[in-house]
C-alpha cells in the first residue's frame, strides 16, 4: 500500500472513530424522542410485524406522510441482526457518516491542486471535522429521522454532477440517477429541489474550470438521469397506490407536494428564522471570527468554479425554505455540508497563511472570547439553576440537571479560551474539539436529565404487560405510536375521544387507558402508572379512576365557576 493511501486510509478511520463515539454516546444516553422518531419506528415496526412491504400503515392506516426507504432499511437490519432498538437509530447515523465521507471526495474533486504529496488535502479533511462537530449535525445523525437521508443522497448527486461535468459520462449519470431515486424514497420531493438548481446551472458555474462541450449534451443526460430516478420511484409508488386504495395514491402522489407545499405556508415563522436560528444550526463555527474571515474570503473567491459550485448548492436552498413558513433546523442538513466546504476553503486561505495582520488576529481574539464566553454564561446559569426556576416558568427536568454539567461547561470555556486563542490554525483543532465535548457533555449530562419526560420506556413496557396479560388499551386524544415499537405492542392502543370513554370501558370493562394532563392534579386518585411526558404528564387508569376523575375535575370547576361569581358579585 503507498504511503498517501495509507494516509488516506488513516483518516477515515479516525474519522469513523469520532462518529462511533458520538453515536454510542447519544444511544446510551437516550431513547427514541416522542413524538416523530416514535412514530417512524412504529411505522417500521408495523412493517415487520404484519410483512407488507410497500404500503407502510400507522394505526392500521396506511402511513402517506413519508416514502418507505427508512422503513425498509430498519427492517432489513432487524431481519439480519434480530430486532433491536440501536440498528433502527445506527440506519440515520451510517447515512451520516456516507455524507460526511462524500463531502471529502468533492473538496478533493473540486479543489485537486490542494492535495499535498503525502495525499492530505486540508479543505477536504476540515470539511468533514466541521460536519461531524457541528451540533445540527451531530444531533440529528444519530436521530432516527430522514433528513440525514436526504443529506447523503444530496451530496451523492453533487459528486454525481462533478463527475459528469469531468467528462466520467455514464458512471457519473448513474450516481445522479441513484442519488435522485434514494432522495425520492427517503423523504419525496425534496430531493428535487437539492439537486435540480445545481444541476440546471452546472455548464455556467463550472465553464472555467471544466467547459463542456455542448448544453445539449448537459441537458440530455441529465434529463433522463433524473427521468430514471422517477421511474424506480414509480416502480414502488404504482404498486403502493394500486394496494393503499385512493386516498393513498392521492396523498403519494399529490399530498406530497402540492399540498405539503401549500400547507407549510400555515405555520408562523418569520422569514430570517433561519438567520435566527444559525447561532444554534452552526454551533460552534459561527461564534467564531475566523469563520466570518473564511465565508467572507469564500465570496470574495466566488468567481473559482469551485467556490462557486459550493454557493449554489447553498442559496437557493436556504432562499427557498425562507420563504416557506414551516421551518425546521433540521431541513439545512442537505445544504451544510455546502457550508462546510465553504468554511474549509475560507480557512484553508486565511488560517493556513504564514502570519495573521492585526486585524485578523483580533477578530480572531474576539472570536475565540464570545464563544467561550458564551458556554461559560451557559455553565453560570447552570449553577444557578434553582435560583433562575423562581423568576422564569422552567420545565421540571431541569431541576434534575447535575452540577457536574455546569462545572464541565465552565472548564471547557477556560480551556478553550486559555490554549493560545491568537494561532488560527490551532483554533480549528480546538473549536472541532469543543463541538465534539459540548455535545458529550449534551448528551450524557443535560438529555438523561429529562428522565421520563422524553423517554418512553417506562410507559411503553407497561403498556407491553397489560396487553400480554389480555387488557385491552385506549389512548384518550391523538397517538402517534409512541409506544407501540418500544413496548413491543402487537396493536396499537384504541384512538378515543372525551366522549367517547364511558362507551368503551362498557365494551371492555378490564381496559386501561392513557390519559394526558396540563398538570399532574388526579386529586385523591392513585393511577396505576404515571410520568411526566413532554411539557405535561400522563397517567394509566382503569374504569373506576376515569369516573372519579371526571367527577372531581367537574367538582373543581364548578367550585371555580362559583368563586368566580362571587368575586364577580363583590365588584
Amino acid at each position: 500500500m503507498k504511503f498517501a493511501s495509507f494516509l488516506n486510509l488513516s483518516f477515515n478511520i479516525r474519522i469513523a472513530l469520532a462518529w462511533l463515539v458520538l453515536f454510542m454516546v447519544s444511544l446510551l444516553s437516550r431513547s427514541f424522542v416522542p413524538i416523530d422518531e416514535t412514530r417512524y419506528v412504529t411505522v417500521a415496526w408495523n412493517m415487520y410485524q404484519s410483512g407488507q412491504y410497500v404500503v407502510p400503515y400507522l394505526n392500521d392506516i396506511a402511513y402517506s406522510h413519508k416514502p418507505p426507504l427508512l422503513f425498509w432499511l430498519i427492517n432489513l437490519g432487524w431481519h439480519l441482526f434480530g430486532v433491536s432498538d440501536w440498528w433502527a437509530r445506527m440506519v440515520p447515523a451510517i447515512f451520516g457518516l456516507g455524507a460526511m465521507l462524500l463531502t471529502r471526495s468533492i473538496a478533493l474533486r473540486l479543489w485537486p491542486a490542494s492535495t499535498q504529496s503525502n495525499g492530505e488535502n486540508k479543505i477536504a479533511e476540515r470539511a468533514a471535522w466541521i460536519l461531524l462537530s457541528t451540533s445540527i449535525w451531530a444531533v440529528f445523525s444519530t436521530a432516527t429521522m430522514f433528513d440525514m437521508m436526504v443529506a447523503f443522497f444530496t451530496t451523492l448527486g453533487m459528486l454525481g454532477l462533478i463527475l459528469a461535468i469531468q467528462g466520467l459520462g455514464l458512471r457519473a449519470w448513474g450516481i445522479f440517477a441513484l442519488a435522485i431515486a434514494g432522495g425520492l424514497l427517503a423523504k419525496g420531493p425534496t430531493i428535487l429541489l437539492q439537486l435540480l438548481p445545481v444541476a440546471i446551472l452546472m455548464p455556467w458555474v463550472m465553464a472555467t474550470s471544466w467547459p463542456y462541450p455542448s448544453k445539449r449534451v448537459w441537458y440530455g443526460p441529465l434529463f433522463l438521469a433524473t427521468l430514471a430516478g422517477i421511474l424506480i420511484l414509480l416502480m414502488w409508488a404504482i404498486p403502493a397506490g394500486i394496494l393503499g386504495g385512493a386516498q393513498y395514491q392521492h396523498e403519494i402522489f399529490w399530498g406530497q407536494t402540492a399540498e405539503r407545499m401549500v400547507n407549510s405556508f400555515a405555520h408562523q415563522r418569520p422569514i430570517y428564522w433561519y438567520l435566527q436560528m444559525s447561532i444554534v444550526i452552526l454551533f460552534p463555527w459561527i461564534w467564531l471570527g475566523q469563520s466570518w474571515r473564511s465565508w467572507t474570503h469564500a465570496w470574495q473567491s466566488r468567481q473559482q468554479a469551485s467556490v462557486r459550485f459550493c454557493w449554489v448548492w447553498a442559496l437557493p436552498v436556504l432562499f427557498a425554505f425562507s420563504l416557506i413558513s414551516g421551518k425546521q433546523m433540521h431541513y439545512l442538513l442537505p445544504i451544510l455540508p455546502a457550508l462546510s466546504l465553504l468554511l474549509a476553503f475560507g480557512w484553508q486561505g486565511v488560517a493556513d497563511s504564514k502570519s495573521a495582520n492585526h486585524h485578523d488576529k483580533e477578530l480572531f481574539s474576539w472570536g475565540s472570547l464570545a464563544l467561550s464566553g458564551m458556554v461559560f454564561a451557559v455553565g453560570l446559569a447552570l449553577l444557578n439553576i434553582q435560583e433562575l426556576s423562581g423568576q422564569h416558568r422552567l420545565p421540571a427536568w431541569v431541576l434534575a440537571i447535575q452540577p457536574w454539567v455546569a462545572w464541565s461547561l465552565l472548564l471547557s470555556a477556560l480551556w478553550y479560551q486559555i490554549a493560545n486563542p491568537l494561532r488560527p490554525k490551532d483554533l480549528f483543532v480546538r473549536s472541532s474539539m469543543l463541538g465534539i465535548l459540548l455535545f458529550v457533555i449534551g448528551m450524557t449530562g443535560v438529555v438523561r436529565a429529562t428522565g421520563q419526560a422524553y423517554d418512553m420506556r417506562g410507559i411503553s413496557a407497561y403498556l407491553g404487560k397489560l396487553e400480554q396479560s389480555g387488557v385491552a388499551l385506549g389512548n384518550v386524544g391523538d397517538y402517534h405510536g409512541q409506544y407501540n415499537f418500544i413496548g413491543r405492542l402487537k396493536r396499537s392502543p384504541e384512538k378515543l375521544e372525551e366522549k367517547q370513554v364511558m362507551a368503551w370501558f362498557q365494551r371492555h370493562p378490564q381496559g386501561r387507558i392513557v390519559i394526558y394532563l396540563d398538570n399532574f392534579d388526579l386529586g385523591n386518585i392513585q393511577p396505576e402508572y404515571t410520568q411526566l411526558y413532554r411539557g405535561i404528564s400522563l397517567a394509566v387508569i382503569d374504569q373506576a379512576q376515569w369516573q372519579a376523575w371526571l367527577e372531581q375535575r367537574s367538582h373543581r370547576r364548578k367550585a371555580a365557576q362559583h368563586k368566580k361569581s362571587e368575586d364577580m358579585n363583590a365588584d
